[in-house]
């Protein structure tokens, strides 16, 4: 019956969310279970250029760590943040979804990014953190770069993170609206090929998210409000 509940929960995710989030489950268990080495996955231009190690460019963002509370903290809001941007401003738009992953990607930034671009897109939602913050979701990448900096993380890593996401909301929503501005970054036909090839379907409804690990971390309730 649990296997049943799970695997109906995981078909539900939106397909970009469950392909991304399934790597990097797989890929901390295969670090965790020593069958790769962490060293094998890092980003590192020299070993990527000079013994063509490919898989670089996506394996560095695929490992949050060995598995703890970084791990789990990185994991919750990775998929939180990355499902509500797909199931949201993204909804019908997979190939406009992967090209801002590919985006991260290039500029080296990922989880975070995912963090910010949700929170400008969402300027009036209410959080809370932990119990212990209420902010405007805007605030919300400056709490996890605090947060970061409390556990001992790089805040270099967070800042171009949030850099990166800034980039992108200006680039996607702020100058295209602007006297003159146009679009800047244009999915390329194979995406919207390969991803949004089948019809829409305008009867799918989202389903509600559930505050991971019981924490009011997203929108609050009316009569919080």
């Amino acid at each position: 019956m649990a296997y049943q509940t799970f695997r109906q929960e995981y078909m539900q995710m939106p397909v970009v969310t469950r392909a991304y989030t399934t790597a990097c489950v797989i890929t901390t268990l295969a670090v965790q279970l020593e069958l790769v080495s962490p060293f094998q996955l890092y980003f590192n231009p020299i070993l990527i250029i000079k013994q063509y190690q490919l898989w670089r460019l996506v394996t560095t963002f695929l490992f949050f760590g060995t598995v703890g509370f970084n791990f789990l903290f990185n994991m919750i809001f990775t998929y939180r943040y990355c499902r509500m941007l797909e199931e949201g401003s993204f909804r019908g738009r997979t190939a406009d979804f992967v090209m801002m992953f590919l985006f991260g990607g290039i500029c080296q930034a990922f989880t975070i990014m995912l963090v910010y671009v949700w929170s400008r897109r969402n300027p009036f939602v209410r959080m809370n953190f932990f119990g212990l913050l209420n902010f405007h979701a805007p605030y919300l990448p400056w709490v996890l770069l605090g947060f970061s900096v409390l556990l001992g993380n790089a805040i270099w890593v967070d800042l171009i993170g949030m850099a990166v996401g800034h980039i992108y909301y200006f680039i996607e929503d702020v100058f295209p609206n602007q006297r003159g501005g146009f679009k800047l970054l244009h999915t390329p036909q194979i995406l919207i090929t390969l991803f949004d090839g089948q019809p829409h379907d305008p009867d799918y409804t989202p389903l509600p998210e559930d505050r991971p690990g019981g924490f009011d971390w997203g929108e609050r309730p009316p009569d919080q409000q």
